[in-house]
Formats: C-alpha cells, structure tokens, sequence
C-alpha cells in the first residue's frame, strides 16, 4: 500500500513539473516563427503639447499614430556600439542603441520613391527652430518656393524642418541629408520625404537631447541588410533650353492682334 502511495505521489509531481512547459492556447511555438520584440508599453504623456524656447510644440493626437510608430523601448539584436543611430528604412523606424540588445525605437517617414538612400553618415552639428533653405531642384520643381531661394523659411511651428535638425555627413561632404521634426505627424510611417528622415517633434526634441555631435548613423538598405557603401539618388536637373536662332520677322500683319497671348500657352 504504501509503495502504490509513493508511486501515486512521484506521478504527481512529474505531471505537475510537465505543467509548466505547457505553452498557453493560442500561443504559436513554432521554430519558424519570428521572434518578436519584446515592447515597453508606450506612453501617451510623449506627445502632449510642450513648450519650448517662444513655441508650444501642439499635441499630437496619440490615437492617430499606430503604436509601432510611437517612441519605445524594444529588444534589438545589433553589434553597433552603444549611442549608434541605426534607420531601417523598410520599417519606417529609427533605432538609438541604449544597451546590448536594446535599442530607444522612434517612428519616422522616409524618402518616397526614387529619394531614397542608405550608408553611413555622421551628426556634425545640431539645431533647435532650424531654417530651411530648400534646395534648388526643389524649387525648380515647387516655383512656390523660390521666395525662399538663398534666404530661407525661417524657423517655427509650419517650417518643413520641425523643432530640431540633425545634420549629417559621410566623410566630410554633406549631401544635404538630415534628420529632423516635421509639422506633418501623419505622414510618420510613409515614404513622404526628399530623402531627410523626419520624425514626430516631440521625438527629434528627444532624441536631440539624447545624442551629441559626432554620434553615428547607419542607414540600413530597404531590404533591412547593412550598407557596404554610400547609395544616394540621382536626381535628373531639368534640362537647359538653348536659345532658339532667331528666324527672318515675318512680314507684317494686315491688321494688329488685338488680343495678344502673355507666357507660355
């Protein structure tokens, strides 16, 4: 009798160490499936209005923003050194290593079709309320901008710029590439820029005070693998038209045009 009790009592135990090891119902444990990271549950308080220098930054409205696109902290597998940006592209998200396998995660927008780029590149200097001077094959492209050729849009809540500018080169050149707020929240998570990696302002105010001058940026190729070099776009310049040879004037008109044409038809 009591030998059947103790075997009664070690099969108990044994099912109850079994126990467990058993996965919950609906949990996938599958090999195959990709891990996934693990997530700090994000915080509203991150995008409320806040003020700053004579500015209020406005409140982002957090229901808006899918959560993948809000500021957390995630698990992420990386052999870049502590302080490193990493810009995955693909996802849309901006990694600043914190710790071994940890990374701060922003959501960002990137370049739109044929302004993308990858590489690595360096911050060389950093600005709050940053100017904008637009490019001039933007403003070849946008003529509503040639009020700002050489003199800039001064900083404030409706420059493209945002709260904060990040400025980068990659071996001494400056390919006009930046890392900065924008006004336009819901474009965070598209490909909606001429290149610059723009994220919500109250990130880039974030992540301005967490990197200094001289931090690394790796911007990953859209596939996510990393860059082996610098791939920027090639932006065609509008061709030159070459003046016309004037013709022989005509002969003159029997009557005048009285309803002459100004500009291009």
């Amino acid at each position: 009798m009591r030998f059947a009790m103790l075997k009664f009592l070690a099969a108990s135990a044994m099912m109850g160490s079994l126990a467990a090891c058993v996965p919950e119902l609906g949990v996938n444990m599958s090999a195959t499936s990709p891990a996934q990271p693990a997530v700090v549950a994000v915080d509203p308080a991150h995008y409320a209005a806040q003020p700053d220098e004579s500015y209020t930054v406005p409140a982002v409205p957090v229901a808006e923003v899918p959560e993948e696109f809000q500021r957390q902290t995630v698990d992420y597998t990386s052999d870049e050194p502590v302080g490193t940006i990493i810009i995955d592209p693909g996802s849309k998200h901006l990694y600043l290593v914190t710790a071994r396998n940890q990374a701060l995660r922003y959501g960002i927008a990137v370049g739109r079709s044929g302004f993308g780029w990858s590489g690595e590149a360096d911050i060389v200097g950093r600005t709050t309320w940053p100017k904008w001077i637009p490019p001039y094959e933007m403003i070849d492209r946008r003529p509503e901008l040639e009020k700002f050729r050489d003199v800039g849009q001064p900083g404030g809540l409706t420059n493209p710029l945002g709260a904060r500018a990040l400025y980068l080169k990659t071996n001494g050149v400056d390919y006009g590439y930046r890392i900065h707020g924008t006004p336009e929240w819901e474009s965070i998570g598209h490909n909606a820029s001429s290149g610059c990696i723009r994220m919500i302002n109250q990130d880039v105010m974030d992540l301005y005070n967490r990197v200094p001058d001289g931090t690394h940026v790796v911007v990953l190729n859209e596939d996510g693998s990393f860059p082996t070099k610098l791939t920027v776009p090639v932006v065609k310049k509008p061709a030159v038209k070459k003046a016309a040879t004037p013709a022989a004037p005509p002969p003159p008109a029997p009557e005048p045009d009285t309803h002459p044409v100004y500009g291009p038809l």
